[in-house]
């Protein structure tokens, strides 16, 4: 039998690599070691950036929702927490486009919210 050697792929797998850093900078995307590095790099900061995500809209719509909170005379823990007493669940995401796009619907919700605190 033949002996099989592994050119062919150690050539596909540093292509699979070379590919994923097209678009690099400088000998980033034209020498393999470079490029390996480069991609190992540039996967963790993708990692991470997935999870920053969540945490930056989260913070987001917290400001959002503070903001017009705000100018209903209320501040941001105290809504919340009349929401809660009012047994009304909508999530932060839905109250800050509530806040954005629907003032009068966010302005009913902030009087909801001052009833069920003061019961």
């Amino acid at each position: 039998m033949a002996r099989v050697k592994g050119a062919m792929m150690t050539r596909k797998r540093r292509n699979k690599t070379l590919k994923l850093a097209k678009g690099y900078f400088g000998s980033k995307h034209r020498l393999f070691k470079t490029a390996k590095e480069a991609v190992m790099k540039s996967g963790n900061y993708a990692y991470i950036g997935r999870k920053q995500r969540k945490r930056d809209f989260r913070r987001l719509w917290i400001t959002r929702i503070s903001a017009a909170a705000k100018i209903n005379g209320m501040n941001y823990s105290t809504f919340m927490n009349g929401l809660k007493k009012a047994e009304i669940s909508i999530n932060r995401k839905m109250l800050a486009e509530l806040a954005v796009n629907d003032a009068e619907g966010f302005a009913a919700l902030v009087e909801q919210s001052k009833t069920a605190l003061n019961k």
